[in-house]
Formats: structure tokens, C-alpha cells, sequence
């Protein structure tokens, strides 16, 4: 299974295996002018697009520590990919992913459906679970991400599902393709979250609520990162994820007038 089938890219395979289940970082190719438009103001074109990089790798980085936390406790296999807009730009991602990663494209008209097409082929090439997730996050803990396959690893069947402190959710995890989940919803709006709950009772699906997180997306959300980062610890349940590369670019960044800037 590989870069022939539909809507995968060319060059990269999706490591398969028996009884896995895949994580997968919903993100666009972070190009200036194409990501993180509403932290322009603040930050510039290229800072949002270097900012976005940072956040990919850290992203990777969290979601290898978190498959390994899964197969060393649950025994579960974890394939991490990411499923990429648009199509022709792979080498946009090219020094931001682990070799192991899978690159798969996304496919369809608006963010529903495709999130609808890419846990449905996934799903269709045999894994148990697909947990999807954002590309925003770039602090949220490796514990929820690996409590998200513990949860999808039990018998039954289920959604899992962080919430975002703005109304979105962080990720979600289905182990059959429903695509009900992903109708009918306000995209990009505080409704998000309680939409989502509303078609998982139209199923009759259980749902495990995760810890919630949040997205970095605008200035306000932008402060957030640089306190949680460079300020007091924070006092959440649940320690954020080192974010190793968005801190070394905001110290910088921050120390060539960035502060000024983000108030």
C-alpha cells in the first residue's frame, strides 16, 4: 500500500501492518501567503509561514513521542503520516517529518470532507483507528495524543475527541467511517465542539471527551504560547509538549522586536 492509491502522494509510502492504528496531522504546505493568515498582523507573511514550520516539526516530534508511549503500554502500533494541501507541493514538508512518516494528500471540497476521505481510505486500508489532528497545536501534551489510541484500542465501538479552549477540538479519533462526525459543522467557529457531540448522538456513538487544549491562530492565542513557553509554568493538569523548535524561533524572534509587536 503505497503512493499508488487514491489521493496518496507520489514518492511516499503509508507503512502498513497488521492490527495499527494512524495518527494523522491535517496540515497546508507552510508557504508564506498560504498559512496562519489571522497572526498576520502580528507577524509577517514569512514569519507566519517560518512560525507554521516550527509548529509541523514539533508537531512530528510530539506524535513519535506519543506513539511510543502506546506501544510500550498498550502494546498498540502506531503509523504517523501527514495528509498534506495542496497536491504538488510535498517538498514543502521536506526536513520537517521523520523518513518514517507517511505523506498523503488531502481530497475533497472544504475541511469536512476532507477529513471525511482521508480517515475513510485510511480506515479502508485496514488500520483500527484514525485520530486526526491539527497543525496548531504545537505545545499540546503527548499524553492526550497517546490517551486517544489507548481509548480506541478498547473493544467497541467509540469517537475520542480534545476539545480546543476556542470551540474547535485539538483532534478526534473514529475507529469506523462515519462520516455523519464531520456534516453539517460550522467550520471555524466556536460551535465546532458542540456540533461534533450533536452528530456523535445522531449515531448513538460513545464518545470519550480528552483533555482539552488550544490552537495558536491569532494574536490572542499567540501571547498564550509565548507565556506558557517563556512565563510562569503553567498550571494545567497535563505539562505542554517542549515544543523545542517554536521556542527557539519565538526567543529569536522575540528578541528582534517581536514582543513590541505581540504586546
Amino acid at each position: 500500500m503505497g503512493s499508488r492509491m487514491k489521493g496518496f502522494a507520489p514518492g511516499r509510502k503509508i507503512p502498513a501492518s497488521s492490527k495499527s492504528h494512524a495518527m494523522v496531522m491535517m496540515a497546508k504546505a507552510p508557504v508564506s501567503g498560504a498559512v496562519k493568515s489571522r497572526l498576520v498582523p502580528p507577524l509577517t507573511e514569512d514569519e507566519a509561514a517560518d512560525l507554521n514550520r516550527c509548529f509541523i516539526a514539533d508537531l512530528c516530534a510530539s506524535m513519535k513521542a506519543a506513539a511510543a508511549i502506546v506501544t510500550d503500554e498498550a502494546g498498540v502500533r502506531v503509523d504517523e503520516m501527514i495528509a498534506y494541501t495542496p497536491v504538488g507541493m510535498e517538498a514543502a514538508f521536506d526536513g520537517l517529518m521523520p523518513a518514517s512518516f507517511g505523506l498523503i494528500a488531502q481530497r475533497g471540497d472544504g475541511l469536512g470532507e476532507r477529513l471525511i476521505n482521508v480517515a475513510d481510505d485510511l480506515l479502508g486500508m485496514g488500520y483500527e483507528s484514525v485520530v486526526l489532528m491539527n497543525s496548531d497545536s504545537p505545545t499540546i501534551p503527548e499524553a492526550i495524543l497517546a490517551a486517544a489510541f489507548a481509548n480506541l484500542a478498547r473493544p467497541g465501538d467509540r469517537i475520542v475527541i480534545a476539545g480546543a479552549d476556542d470551540g474547535g477540538y485539538c483532534l478526534i479519533g473514529v475507529k469506523r467511517p462515519h462520516s455523519r462526525i464531520f456534516e453539517d459543522i460550522a467550520w471555524s467557529t466556536a460551535a465546532v465542539f458542540a456540533q461534533t457531540l450533536e452528530r456523535a448522538g445522531e449515531l448513538g456513538l460513545d464518545v470519550v471527551r480528552l483533555t482539552n487544549w488550544y490552537d495558536v491562530d491569532d494574536g490572542a492565542s499567540l501571547r498564550r504560547l509565548v507565556e506558557e513557553l517563556f512565563g510562569e509554568r503553567s498550571t494545567r493538569e497535563l505539562r505542554g509538549f517542549a515544543a523545542p523548535a517554536t521556542r527557539a524561533w519565538l526567543l529569536a524572534a522575540l528578541d528582534s522586536g517581536l514582543a513590541a509587536r505581540i504586546g
